[in-house]
């Protein structure tokens, strides 16, 4: 059996809020495979520092950039900056986003602006913008990571939800126009993720987690990057259009007893 379909090695890949939790465990994933990564986030001073614990150890190199995923400009120029250090883009993480908890009644109209300005137009920006690089270099493959919020709503998080779901709609819909020019979209929703974030809300670190159980309510950063690393690989070069839910036990439902 070989294994050499999982590989990302010699591709460039573009992860978008790189700067920690699960865009960062991604980029270090590709990096370790021997890809060339181009992280970005809103401030390079939170990105920096990945890229030189990536390029002290992996196999592949790291490219640190400051970018906004709201600003069009900014992202050109993230994109310019990619094609100008690796000739181009091969993969694309939309991985940048971000959410604040209220009820739907107190979210203000900027409140909500900018969380779906940040999952979605962010979206929607990267993947023009690095597309337009794929389609006419022969193809490439794009990762949007949304969430099960956008599946099945989420309490308190109805701007995110609203947003997390558009992506997911966006992802097959750019699936089968782009088909033709050999650009693979997919999409990965996941659920409850030990992430800083979540640490330091709630509490809850990947040191806590038992990976080898099967009935658990969280997962770690690595399992998605599992998961993105197949989706970018020849491995699932059949895969167009779907979201994949990583979100551990179903919540179902069961028969009471009578």
């Amino acid at each position: 059996m070989t294994t050499g379909q999982f590989s990302v090695a010699d591709r460039t890949a573009l992860i978008t809020g790189a700067s920690s939790g699960i865009g960062k465990v991604i980029a270090g994933r590709f990096a370790d495979d021997g890809a060339n990564v181009v992280i970005c986030s809103r401030e390079l001073d939170n990105v920096q520092p990945v890229a030189d614990e990536i390029n002290e150890g992996g196999d592949g190199t790291a490219l640190a950039v400051e970018c906004d995923v709201t600003d069009r400009d900014a992202v050109d120029a993230l994109i310019e900056a990619t094609v100008e250090e690796f000739d181009g883009v091969d993969v694309l993480v939309n991985n940048a986003g971000a959410s604040f908890m209220a009820g739907f009644a107190d979210i203000s109209e900027n409140g909500w602006k900018t969380i779906v300005d940040i999952n979605l137009h962010g979206t929607y920006h990267c993947s023009q913008a690095a597309g337009e690089v794929m389609r006419e270099n022969g193809g490439g493959v794009i990762v949007n990571v949304a969430s099960v919020a956008g599946q099945m709503g989420a309490p308190y998080m109805s701007h995110y939800g609203a947003a997390k779901a558009a992506v997911v709609n966006l992802t097959s819909t750019l699936a089968y126009e782009w088909a033709d020019d050999d650009v693979r979209v997919n999409c990965i929703a996941p659920g409850f993720v030990a992430t800083p974030g979540v640490a330091s809300q709630m509490g809850v670190t990947g040191e806590d987690i038992d990976r080898t159980a099967v009935k658990r309510r969280i997962g770690l950063s690595e399992e998605i990057a599992d998961i993105a690393q197949f989706l970018a690989s020849p491995a699932s070069s059949y895969i167009v259009g779907e979201t994949i839910t990583a979100q551990g036990v179903p919540n179902i439902m069961e028969t009471p007893d009578v």
